[in-house]
């Protein structure tokens, strides 16, 4: 998948300037899709040169201006377009972590112990950030009332994809953890 696809699917969300943009791909779909602030604005310059999103600028008070992007008619059609075609193979586990799990019992098992520790906090945090998301976007209402009222219901279902591989990451990451320190006490 091209970075300009999620681009799109951000846009989809309405008007956001770049910088906008780069805050919400943390907040929304960095839990399918990761870039950089650079990627980004090197992404949004191409896009604009083919047309797919245009932007506007709007003047600020002691600040620069700042352009707004949005989907053009053609961004919308290659979005259409994009979800039309079948997805590629599923994204295979390329994770250092495992590969130092894989080695524990001939590395450093305290240092890898460590490391698994890391990711449980990891997936901690960003669990508990994916779930304040939930509860602004359900806004106090039913997982139910909101699927079935919503204007969009493609970000509330990549959230709770996001939600689920945090909450795997922990599950797995405390039986890693579990089994690793027992084999530390009986060795």
């Amino acid at each position: 998948m091209a970075l300009r696809n999620a681009v799109m699917a951000a846009l989809l969300e309405g008007e956001a300037s770049g910088y906008d943009l780069a805050k919400g791909f943390d907040a929304s779909v960095a839990n399918f899709w990761t870039a950089t602030p650079q990627q980004l604005y090197r992404e949004l310059e191409r896009m604009e040169g083919e047309g797919l999103i245009e932007a506007r600028v709007v003047e600020q008070e002691r600040r620069p201006a700042k352009r707004l992007f949005s989907l053009t008619a053609a961004g919308r059609e290659a979005v259409r377009a994009y979800t039309t075609r079948p997805p590629s193979r599923p994204t295979a586990i390329r994770d250092e972590l495992l590969v130092k799990v894989q080695s524990a019992d001939a590395g450093d098992a305290a240092a890898v112990r460590a490391s698994v520790a890391e990711r449980i906090d990891w997936a901690t945090v960003k669990l508990a950030r994916y779930e304040r998301l939930r509860a602004k976007l359900l806004d106090g209402r039913s997982e139910e009332q909101y699927l079935a009222t919503a204007e969009r219901v493609g970000p509330y279902l990549t959230l709770l994809r996001g939600i689920a591989f945090e909450q795997e990451n922990i599950r797995w990451g405390e039986l890693a953890a579990r089994v690793l320190g027992g084999r530390a006490q009986a060795g």
